[in-house]
């Protein structure tokens, strides 16, 4: 099997790698800012330069040549190379940072060329903390810095789409969000513009920066220069905690990190998952923060005197239970919810099947058109497939609605979904049915003609499972509390 030596240390490798992926996947640290695993490698920044070397071959034994004290000779390549675009080959020889007197050199003064014209104002910088150009230049760089001049200034706070703003005194050039709309997304919407040190990534005149996963440049960009505009100066990383979790806005299951500070979820930023997003998020899954904070149930109601009260948890039970039993099993409708959890539909069919009614079903939310096919679906409901393997299946809404008219739906019980904004029912066709809104997370649409409303814990406040569209199940935990 080929070895290589790094920092004196034998590794073996199967395959083909490039130097830099390699010595990541290995645990070796060696700093970088323009690399990104899925794309293109232009090796523009220069900061992952290490000492590459062979052994010297004796050409007519084919043996590597020693020295007296028995070392193998060591061909070093002429200049140092960029680790990001070095093939291993069998019997390499790497010298790091940590090694090479001459690679710590020469990465300390790349640091020096890259913060020349950067602003040297990271207390107000939102990218602080999180920022590799901030992290690499404390662990490589120059202690200070001897330019004594004007720096060049670019334009500041500029707004490429709804979604995502440029500061571009604090780009480094990198060419990470301009790869990733020519190779990643393909909307072709950002560009290099200028030459030199005035250079920045801009739209084309006229152009906005609509691109249904812009945000991505927002994680891709190693300073702060694109940030995202709804998250701008809400809260420094280290007020926040992050869950590992999904999302649940379409039949992907996109894996994420939810950050909450005071309660809130303030930002939804992609988790590394190569079989389900890679390491890429759409923006609709990252724009509903606000559905998790705005429009919460403070608690239980019962419908008394025509009107929803608040109640306490047992009274509500007691009247769900007195709901339940007082119409035949079957003349209630089980509504389960592919917004649910897996857990909590298989305990709703559980009660169907108690009280000897027919099993739940499902409403779809497919909005035809609407997926990219790629992470954003059709589907509408992280849950539709765990829905199915229960047996909970899609809704016949022609039969539904002709056994409403004729009178045989007595109870309509529904778990975390809106059946009169789906369109299902109108809330004239419900007035004279018993209605059981269980678990509802906001203010919705069939709240109105509910007897009982329970509320229901979120995706970011729950532990369960759903499977996405490809069959996968994944397990969510709490990343906030309910109150």
């Amino acid at each position: 099997m080929p070895t290589i030596e790094i920092d004196g240390k034998t590794y073996e490798y199967e395959g083909e790698h490039k130097l830099l992926q390699f010595c990541l996947d290995e645990g070796v640290e060696v700093p970088h800012f323009c690399y990104h695993p899925a794309m293109s490698i232009p090796a523009n920044c220069r900061q992952c330069l290490v000492k590459v070397g062979t052994p010297q071959i004796n050409r007519a034994t084919g043996e590597p040549e020693r020295d007296e004290e028995g070392n193998v000779k060591i061909r070093w390549f002429p200049k140092l190379q960029a680790s990001c675009t070095v093939d291993l080959q069998d019997g390499m020889v790497v010298q790091t940072h940590r090694s090479s007197e001459e690679v710590k050199e020469a990465q300390k003064d790349n640091l020096e060329f890259l913060l020349i014209n950067h602003p040297l104002d990271c207390p107000i910088c939102d990218q602080a903390g999180h920022c590799p150009l901030q992290i690499q230049a404390y662990k490589y760089g120059p202690e200070g810095s001897r330019f004594e001049f004007r720096k060049v200034h670019k334009p500041k706070r500029v707004k490429l789409g709804p979604r995502v703003t440029l500061d571009a005194e604090r780009c480094i050039n990198c060419t990470r969000c301009t790869r990733f709309t020519d190779e990643i997304s393909k909307s072709g919407q950002l560009t290099i513009n200028q030459r030199g040190v005035r250079n920045y990534p801009i739209t084309a005149p006229g152009e906005t920066f609509d691109d249904p996963y812009s945000m991505n440049t927002t994680d891709l960009c190693p300073v702060g220069a694109l940030t995202e505009t709804n998250f701008r100066f809400k809260a420094r990383i280290w007020e926040m905690s992050s869950t590992p979790s999904i999302t649940t806005s379409n039949a992907t299951g996109a894996n994420c990190f939810y950050w909450v500070r005071d309660n809130l979820v303030l930002r939804i930023t992609p988790r590394q998952n190569m079989a389900v997003n890679e390491y890429w998020l759409p923006d609709e899954d990252r724009l509903v923060c606000d559905t998790f904070n705005e429009n919460r149930p403070k608690g239980p109601q019962i419908r008394v005197g025509g009107k929803l009260t608040a109640a306490r948890w047992p009274q509500a039970y007691a009247r769900a239970a007195q709901e339940l039993g007082s119409v035949d099993p079957s003349e209630i409708l089980f509504l389960g919810s592919a917004h649910a959890t897996v857990e909590d539909n298989y305990l709703l069919k559980k009660l169907a099947e108690h009280l000897g009614a027919d099993a739940p079903v499902y409403i779809p939310h497919v909005v035809p058109g609407a997926g990219d096919g790629w992470l954003i679906t059709d589907d509408k409901t992280p849950n539709a497939q765990g829905c199915e393997r229960l047996g909970i299946h899609a809704v016949d809404e022609a039969m539904v609605r002709g056994r409403l008219k004729a009178g045989e739906i007595k109870l309509v019980y529904v778990l975390e979904d809106d059946p009169v904004a789906s369109g299902l029912f109108s809330r004239e066709d419900l007035e004279d049915v018993a209605v059981i809104l269980h678990h509802y997370h906001t203010t919705n649409e069939t709240l109105p003609v509910a007897d009982v409303a329970l509320p229901a814990a979120m995706v970011v406040e729950t532990v369960g499972t759903y499977v996405n569209q490809d069959g996968r199940a994944q397990r969510v935990r709490p990343a906030k509390e309910i109150r």
